[in-house]
Parts: structure tokens; C-alpha cells; sequence
């Protein structure tokens, strides 16, 4: 039986639209890489590192990928624009498979992960004000120097 986080899991704004409906889900790692933007060589490291469990292989050990392994490269782009460092989403993803007796370390971690994306966030502002005002200070500048 599936469990609450198995199903859950993912990114809380819908992914992008699957390719393949769920049970025709089974991708080419070169399709994988067509629609994630990912290399195929991120996506065996992804695999190696255990942040890409799982991952079927058909009768010929050609890894197969499906709509759920999609979704989760999806969540895991998010954790990297985060700038999570990877230990951390490997970590994540160890918790994930542990189950659902792991809810609060992964709500800290991804709550420590948001504390650094807001501390980043507030940083970025200040200095989009100071290019804001470097920015209005040369455009008056140019103007007065240009006669306007």
C-alpha cells in the first residue's frame, strides 16, 4: 500500500503536464531529459547519489521513468533553485523512504530551506535598491548632462 507521503509528496503547484497518461508512463531517459532539461548524465548521477530511487529498468536495463519520477525531478528542480545543497535533498529523499513516521524532520528541513530562501530573498531586495537607485541616479545624470 502506497503511503500518505508516497502520494503526496510533490511539488504543491501542479507540474507540468505528463506526456503519457498514467500506465503509458514509461520514458526513455532521453525523453526524460527532452522534457526535465536535465542531462542524462544528471540524471544517472541523480540515481547514483540515491536522490533518483527507484527508477524501473525494462528487460534489457534500459532505465524506464514514469509520470511520478517526472513529478519529483520537477520537485527536486524547485529544492535546487533553492539552493539546497544536494546532501540536504539526498537526505529529503532518504526521509521520503523511510515513510510517513519522517513527517517532522522533512518539515524542518524544508523549513530551514525557506528561512534561507527568505534570508536570500531579503538580501536580493537590497540590492535591487541599490541598482534601482544607481539606475535612476545615471538616467537623471544623462538627462541633465544631454540639455533634457
Amino acid at each position: 500500500m502506497e503511503s500518505i507521503s508516497a502520494r503526496t509528496d510533490t511539488c504543491a503547484s501542479a507540474p507540468k503536464a505528463h506526456p503519457r497518461p498514467e500506465g503509458q508512463d514509461r520514458y526513455t531517459i532521453s525523453e526524460v531529459v527532452a522534457h526535465s532539461g536535465l542531462t542524462a548524465h544528471t540524471l544517472r548521477w541523480y540515481e547514483r547519489i540515491g536522490l533518483m530511487p527507484h527508477v524501473d529498468r525494462s528487460h534489457t536495463g534500459q532505465r524506464r521513468f514514469s509520470n511520478r519520477d517526472l513529478d519529483w525531478l520537477a520537485f527536486v528542480g524547485k529544492l535546487r533553485l533553492t539552493g539546497m545543497p544536494v546532501a540536504d535533498m539526498v537526505r529529503y529523499a532518504e526521509l521520503l523512504r523511510e515513510g510517513d513516521q519522517t513527517f517532522a524532520e522533512r518539515q524542518e528541513l524544508l523549513e530551514a530551506t525557506r528561512r534561507d530562501v527568505k534570508t536570500r530573498i531579503a538580501e536580493l531586495q537590497g540590492t535591487l535598491a541599490v541598482l534601482d537607485f544607481k539606475i535612476d541616479f545615471y538616467g537623471g545624470a544623462r538627462a541633465a548632462s544631454e540639455g533634457v
